[in-house]
């Protein structure tokens, strides 16, 4: 009995810039990930919530519910404790990385990123490959 293929892993993908949204979205895409685009904090939750996503990738700077806030908010639900979640900043300071860690977050990327790190960051948090 031929075993049947299994679903693409989910990636929620919430980011204010529609050029994040796309040009990350058709990378994942391409590498077999479904991909679940918000533009806001607001629409990242309710989609968190309707589709289970495998993993969160969020954007700092959000509309109507910064990305931190949301952060902080899927980590005191239960249910979504233990959701990857990797945020998106055009700040590559230690500072903002130090408040990412400090919302929750499991990882972060500074924007711009390549095809390459995207890809990376999504295998090592969602399929457990290590890209080093």
């Amino acid at each position: 009995m031929a075993s049947r293929p299994q679903p693409a892993k989910k990636i929620l993908l919430a980011d204010d810039s529609p050029a994040v949204r796309d040009t990350a979205g058709q990378v994942l895409a391409a590498a077999g990930y479904q991909v679940l685009p918000a533009v806001d904090g607001i629409e990242a939750l309710a989609l968190l919530e309707r589709e289970a996503p495998d993993m969160l990738m969020c954007g700092v700077a959000l509309a109507r519910l910064d990305g931190l806030s949301a952060c902080m908010l899927v980590r005191r639900n239960e249910r979504h404790a233990g959701l990857p979640i990797v945020m998106l900043s055009d700040a590559a300071g230690l500072f903002d990385q130090a408040r990412c860690a400090m919302a929750g977050a499991d990882g972060y990327l500074a924007k711009p990123f390549s095809e390459e790190g995207l890809l990376q960051v999504v295998r090592a948090h969602v399929d457990g490959v290590d890209g080093a």
